[in-house]
């Protein structure tokens, strides 16, 4: 029992920022990549608000070459001005002071993404340095801080005819686990805000590349968006189907439009910010449409003789569509606020989509018969699924027990500890199977190149044998969650799923095709960081009795370089994983202490997504386009 007192000197408040800098997950999520790149979200979204309330129509992000990062906008920029009330300037108030802000006062801003008012002041209270410019009454204010705190008042440093806010900072690396900013994780973020506000100019400048920038601006707004998200894909209807309308003070804009590929793709968002974790506004689309499209249904007699029941995702295989809603008052579970909370929003989308979605199917015949077929087809193909996780089941059951015959299984049971490795070949498996640590380490060979699901429906991937030994190996089950049939990442047997492929034009090939079934229907196993491509060497370089395993040209150059005084020097191209024995695919590539894995992340949902549409599905045109764009950039590769 400890002696230690337990008095009211035991009782500590934190002041000011302190309560940010000592608990900084509780305010951006995570002190980890998501958290550092939400710093950035929370002062452009300061930006966009300017948008929102119409005083501001460009927006520059600059990544500098020491991970330092500059929002500048032509807004109105931030008061200056004394603050009576609080003894110190509008704009020391704003970046010092939690749930400080314009966000409060409905007559400054109708709608805000930064609603809860701790954004800008917790990005300076995480941030080593923070300076701010303001462009106002023809002068340029100025303030720096450091680690919230400033170093003096604001000062006027200038004149100047332009208006707006100009914050740079540099997050401290004593909060971080890292502080290397994701040129493609911010583009995204811009990118979509740029869809979502139409006429507003968004630009992101890498200094710390010359090749990258971006410039967005999109007048056409979310039929934009959708274009761009169907870019590779097929239509059913040529124009997206948009529409828009204000109810009780809530802006609603919805576009959509089916396509022939055989997944939906839904975003939605709530003043400007991406609900990853949807909330009332989609599921009162989700309602809404099902609701709507089946009373087309039932009204028109469309299922005739067809005694097939359709659900809810049937009416949304192919669907790609954006949902947005702005509101005053938004309620957003969490400060990183991914899922709309307001109860009220979700009867108001869902009868508005079946009045005005109702209407379009009734004016537009021709069109709603493609959907329709389309939704059709896809319950017929769920049921066929359905039948075929069946048989599977049986038939493993048959063959005594859950597990694969060709699977040579790990015995530490923890799924934890445990990984496989998805191998290439039965001579590259065996190879492997020799060579791994059989207390932690499974192997599965494969039987040449699975199924390209990008082309085929739900039952024709389920009925694949290849991919049904994979499924029954992971234990997760694959799919959307229907009747407890479909995916459930709860039961993954291992913790790292290793992709290991020969460094050929085939091994890419089987990769990129185990990593669309994976994209399509396992996706959580990318977003959780369970999937792993392994590096195996492309060459062994010997002198003597000295060798070294190298995993590129560059590498190899250094070597001979520096061995080039020595004599008698082999080196050893592997062109496939059989070629190396037992004992060297175990040291090179299956050793976790001394292999390279690459963990297979998902940075942009929507450019994963028509990356895979563009490589895997039925369009030539843009598989060529990037091909002749992307050749030069090959390394390594033996065709």
């Amino acid at each position: 029992m400890s002696n230690q007192q337990y008095t009211a000197n035991s009782i500590k408040s934190l002041k000011g920022l302190d309560a940010v800098r000592k608990r900084p997950a509780m305010y951006i999520g995570s002190t980890g990549s998501s958290g550092l790149h939400h710093l950035v979200y929370e002062v452009v979204d300061n930006s966009i608000d300017e948008a929102l309330a119409g005083f501001c129509n460009r927006i520059d992000v600059i990544i500098h070459g020491d991970e330092s990062i500059t929002v500048s906008d032509n807004g109105r920029g931030i008061p200056v001005d004394y603050h009576n009330e609080e003894k110190m300037s509008a704009l020391q108030l704003v970046l010092t002071t939690l749930h400080a802000g314009g966000k409060f006062d409905n007559s400054s801003y109708k709608v805000s993404g930064g609603l809860h008012g701790v954004g800008v002041s917790c990005v300076n209270a995480l941030s080593s340095v923070l300076q701010v410019e303001i462009f106002r009454d023809n002068k340029i204010y100025f303030m720096e801080f450091k680690r919230g705190v400033p170093n003096d008042d604001v000062k006027i440093i200038g004149s100047t005819d332009l208006t707006g806010t100009k914050i740079k900072f540099k997050p401290d690396s004593d909060i971080f686990e890292s502080v290397s900013f994701s040129f493609d994780v911010l583009s995204k973020r811009l990118r979509e805000l740029a869809f979502l506000n139409k006429g507003v100019t968004i630009t992101i400048n890498d200094e710390r590349s010359e090749e990258k920038f971006h410039e967005f601006c999109y007048p056409g707004g979310l039929s934009s968006f959708i274009s761009y998200l169907d870019e590779n894909k097929t239509p059913l209807h040529s124009e997206p189907i948009c529409f828009n309308q204000s109810r009780d003070n809530i802006e609603l804009e919805i576009a959509m439009q089916y396509n022939d590929s055989y997944t939906e793709n839904i975003f939605s968002f709530a003043n400007n910010i991406n609900t990853i974790d949807g909330g009332a506004h989609l599921s009162g689309f989700k309602k809404g449409l099902t609701r709507c499209i089946n009373t087309y249904i039932s009204k028109n007699n469309l299922l005739k003789n067809n005694k097939v029941e359709i659900k809810g995702e049937d009416l949304r295989e192919g669907l790609t569509a954006v949902i947005s809603v702005k509101l005053s008052n938004p309620q957003f579970e969490g400060q990183t606020k991914t899922k709309l909370g307001n109860s009220i929003v979700s009867g108001i989308v869902e009868s508005y989509v079946v009045d005005v979605l109702g209407m379009f199917l009734e004016e537009n015949p021709s069109i709603s018969k493609k959907i329709i077929e389309k939704c059709i087809n896809s319950a017929v193909a769920r049921e066929a699924a359905r039948r075929a996780r069946q048989i599977a089941r049986r038939k493993t059951v048959m063959d005594g027990g859950g597990l694969p015959g060709k699977l040579a299984d790990c015995s530490e049971k923890d799924p934890n500890k445990c990984e496989i490795f998805i191998v290439e070949g039965d001579s590259a498996g065996g190879s492997a199977k020799m060579g791994r640590d059989r207390t932690f380490q499974a192997i599965l060979p494969l039987k040449g190149k699975i199924l390209n699901v990008e082309k085929a429906r739900i039952d024709k991937v389920i009925s694949h044998e290849e991919i049904q030994i994979i499924v029954q190996a992971l234990g997760t089950g694959f799919g959307k969650n229907v009747d407890d049939e479909g995916f459930d990442i709860s039961k993954l047997r291992y913790n790292k799923i290793i992709i290991m492929t020969d460094a050929d034009v085939d091994g890419a090939h089987i990769r990129t095709l185990l990593l669309t079934f994976f994209f399509r229907h396992m996706p959580e196993l990318i977003e959780k960081g369970n999937v792993y491509i392994a590096q195996p060497p492309l060459y062994k370089i010997k002198s003597g009795s000295e060798e070294r395993y190298v995993f590129n040209d560059e590498e190899k150059d250094l070597i001979l370089k520096e061995w080039s005084e020595r004599k008698n020097i082999s080196i050893q191209r592997y062109k496939g994983l059989g070629e190396m024995n037992p004992e060297q695919l175990a040291d090179t590539t299956m050793n976790p202490d001394t292999r390279i894995l690459l963990n297979v992340k998902m940075e942009d949902v929507v450019e994963a997504d028509r990356v895979f549409t563009m490589l895997m599905g039925e369009e030539v045109e843009p598989r060529r386009r990037f091909i002749e764009n992307n050749a030069t950039k090959v390394k390594n590769l033996d065709i």
